[in-house]
């Protein structure tokens, strides 16, 4: 169990801390709700998906999704350019996901998180960008930060008030990540999300202390189809996961 340090101390809106109440859970609203009574084991899922252009195809693979397993969060990242065409796949996604009591945040652009009802945002990096959406929606919604290539940048965005801070994402190696999950874990009260290239990654972060688990393309590529993948995630998750078929 990680040990509290005084500085550190950081208890977000939006996200329980293993240390105050032994859970992992986010809740949905505005803020999404601390559900201090109701403890867990097993870190939870935290679901990236690809740059989005087109929107369509993607109702019926969420609710797929959330069926399929105990989601926390969904990260909607963007392959459109324009404005418009980025808040109208919010508009459209981010209730999909929310009538599940499941998070929605955007990536990188707080203002769009407010203007279309996502629950915040994700920024790659510390610093002023960081500083800047933790200003811009704080009190009352998410703000995560990731790309956190080294120990002082998480270490900076802790500090800043960031609600959790996830560590891989990138081409940062599968050992590394781990590595960082497991300094951060055993130091820090601020959750933290643990990045997995692939389903044969989830066992070592869950081991590390890894708060939630952060699923990209191991989900959203899978040939099988991602409920299927959602569904030996979750086993691989629990205090003593199955074999996944």
């Amino acid at each position: 169990m990680r040990q509290a340090d005084p500085e550190w101390d950081i208890v977000p809106a939006n996200f329980m801390l293993k240390s105050v109440a032994e859970s992992n859970k986010i809740g949905h609203g505005t803020p999404p709700e601390l559900l201090r009574d109701m403890p867990r084991d097993a870190p939870r899922l935290y679901l990236i998906t690809p740059p989005i252009f087109d929107w369509t195809p993607y109702p019926p693979v969420l609710d797929e999704a959330m069926a399929a397993c105990d989601v926390a969060c969904v990260l909607l990242r963007f392959a459109a350019h324009q404005e418009g065409e980025k808040e109208k796949i919010v508009r459209v996604l981010a209730p999909l996901v929310q009538k599940h009591g499941v998070a929605c945040l955007v990536a990188d652009d707080p203002r769009l998180a407010l203007r279309a009802g996502a629950d915040g945002v994700h920024i790659d990096g510390s610093g002023e960008r960081l500083e800047g959406a933790l200003r811009a929606i704080k009190p009352g919604h998410i703000v995560g930060a990731g790309g956190l290539t080294t120990r002082d940048a998480a270490m900076a965005a802790g500090e800043a008030g960031a609600d959790y801070v996830m560590f891989g994402g990138g081409a940062e190696p599968h050992a590394a990540i781990v590595e960082r999950v497991a300094w951060w874990a055993e130091i820090f009260n601020v959750p933290c999300i643990g990045y997995a290239h692939d389903l044969g990654a989830i066992g070592e972060l869950v081991r590390a202390g890894a708060d939630f688990i952060a699923l990209g393309d191991a989900v959203f590529a899978d040939a099988r189809g991602a409920a299927a993948a959602l569904r030996d995630a979750a086993r691989l998750m629990s205090p003593r996961p199955e074999a996944a078929e």
